[in-house]
């Protein structure tokens, strides 16, 4: 007989970093690379504790940088599943800039799509996602984009 599937919520991590010179070019602006390193890194998290197993990123989807990050920035990154299949999981992450009196802007969005696998290295069942009222457009929004990179992915090897 089959396990049954657990179904779980998804957790937000949060995770928070202050821009350093050795991050920026000589204008000061952070650079890409390295912020989509610490985006990956909470995606990661997010995904190893919902799915309680090891993770890998298999494609970064969606990248939208709207502000600039500055040397001296506090930098606030967010991460949470928000759409699974059967061995892989598509994390939402967002990265703030702190802005000031509690206040945060959005500067960045990413979704990372991420692997689960067991300790053989062979792709493992994540649990099914209980999506609350609140998150159904997050949810919507990620299955467009796995859609979207599917296609992709198609028309490049047709």
């Amino acid at each position: 007989m089959k396990n049954k599937r657990l179904s779980k919520y998804p957790e937000e991590i949060q995770n928070w970093i202050m821009v350093f010179p050795n991050q920026a070019n000589p204008n000061g602006n952070m650079f890409g690379g390295d912020l989509l390193a610490i985006m990956d890194t909470t995606a990661a998290i997010a995904a190893k504790r919902f799915s309680q197993t090891e993770v890998s990123t298999v494609t970064v989807e969606a990248v939208h940088f709207a502000e600039p990050l500055w040397v001296g920035n506090n930098l606030k990154t967010t991460a949470k599943v928000v759409a699974v299949g059967n061995t892989s999981m598509m994390v939402k992450a967002l990265v703030y800039r702190d802005v000031g009196n509690g206040e945060l802007l959005k500067c960045v969005s990413a979704f990372f799509n991420l692997v689960a696998f067991d300790e053989n290295r062979k792709p493992t069942q994540v649990p099914n996602l209980i999506i609350e009222e609140s998150n159904f457009e997050e949810n919507r929004q990620a299955i467009k984009i796995i859609e979207s990179a599917k296609q992709r992915e198609k028309d490049l090897c047709d």
